[in-house]
């Protein structure tokens, strides 16, 4: 891999590899674009197949959250890290501290906070080292765990997706198919439940189903069988790459609208969803919850500001659809562009330098 030619591609501003052999630390952190502020984004652990594979995901990510920011309205930019290891039994306190010490010479540029294969319990750790570090423990004065968030933001991206579609935000009635019952799935089922929607569900855990039908009500589908399942709405939160040359053409949903990151297999699939008449609300978009959470944690956490902040995903997602039937072109590329002039806008503001000035960050 050119790696230089791949950060160029996309205009990537840094990449940093830790390396720690006391702790067996092998991790990179990629800073896509700080131009609305710094960058923050999780902390993925993951057993990759190859040392290429880590870093390619580590940039895919970082950029993700360039444009996830952007369009959640925050002043963040994009970053990510992954961590080169089996989160079952490769973890440990040195190791998680030995990231943090690498997090902490970067100065605040980067800010972490937990994703798969991590926990608050590793962000505690990693809290020990430095302070630019989200979604730590609540004796802290943090947040913790930001799945409830996530699926809140996600319900009321549903809601306005039915107001956009429908007319009418109402879920009463309507038939919501999702994939997968983790965290974030079955949060999403109790929040569309009391607002009166009928819920079909799968996931590969038949205990999470089993739940789900007995707390809900819901009707259980096979997994290989809820993509392709008759409803009014089909949410994803599950795996990523589900909306593919596959599963599009067997999809009988007129609404996508799920938690689950990189739904599309390829930009184009989202064409193609436009091209059969269905409304896809950007994963990244519709998902930011839980990354609003946390930026919330940058100027002292209140749970009531951070949840209103996550509220306006409605009007956010409205705006999109707006945008997008404007434009006349498909939702995924209507949320890049809102992105993207967000970007360029501030960009050209901040170029007024001010004099000397030092930023503050307001932390606990």
């Amino acid at each position: 891999m050119e790696l230089f030619t791949r950060m160029a591609q996309f205009d990537y501003e840094q990449v940093v590899f830790c390396y720690d052999d006391a702790s067996g630390l092998r991790a990179v952190i990629a800073i896509h674009d700080t131009t609305l502020g710094p960058a923050l984004g999780g902390c993925r652990m993951w057993t990759y197949a190859s040392e290429e594979d880590a870093v390619v995901d580590a940039l895919r990510l970082a950029r993700g959250m360039t444009y996830k920011a952007a369009a959640a309205g925050l002043n963040l930019g994009g970053g990510k890290t992954v961590i080169m290891g089996d989160p079952r039994k490769d973890k440990s306190e040195a190791l998680f501290r030995a990231l943090g010490r690498y997090i902490h010479s970067l100065g605040g540029r980067y800010i972490t906070a937990e994703d798969v294969g991590t926990t608050v319990q590793d962000m505690d750790l990693i809290h020990l080292e430095t302070p630019y570090v989200c979604g730590i423990s609540p004796s802290y004065g943090s947040s913790g765990n930001p799945s409830g968030m996530t699926a809140l933001g996600v319900f009321r991206g549903i809601q306005a997706s039915a107001k956009y579609l429908y007319g009418t935000d109402d879920l009463a009635g309507r038939r919501v198919a999702i994939q997968g019952l983790g965290s974030v799935g079955y949060e999403l089922a109790r929040l569309l439940r009391g607002a009166g929607a009928d819920l079909l569900v799968a996931d590969v855990n038949p205990l999470q189903v089993e739940r789900a039908v007995n707390e809900f009500g819901a009707q259980a589908l096979p997994p290989q069988d809820i993509l392709s399942a008759e409803c009014d709405i089909l949410a994803p939160c599950a795996l990523g790459a589900v909306l593919n040359d596959e599963t599009i053409p067997r999809l009988r949903a007129q609404i996508i609208a799920g938690s689950a990151n990189n739904q599309l297999a390829e930009e184009r699939h989202g064409d193609m969803l436009h091209e059969r008449g269905i409304l896809y609300a950007p994963d990244y978009v519709i998902n930011a919850g839980g990354l609003i959470n946390v930026a919330d944690e940058l100027e002292g956490y209140h749970p009531d500001r951070a949840r209103s902040k996550v509220e306006r995903i409605y009007d956010i997602m409205l705006n999109l659809y707006k945008l997008s039937g404007e434009r006349g072109i498909p939702t995924h590329r209507a949320a890049d562009e809102m992105a993207m002039k967000r970007i360029e806008t501030l960009r050209q503001v901040r170029s007024t330098h001010l004099g000397h000035h030092e930023p503050v960050r307001r932390g606990r």
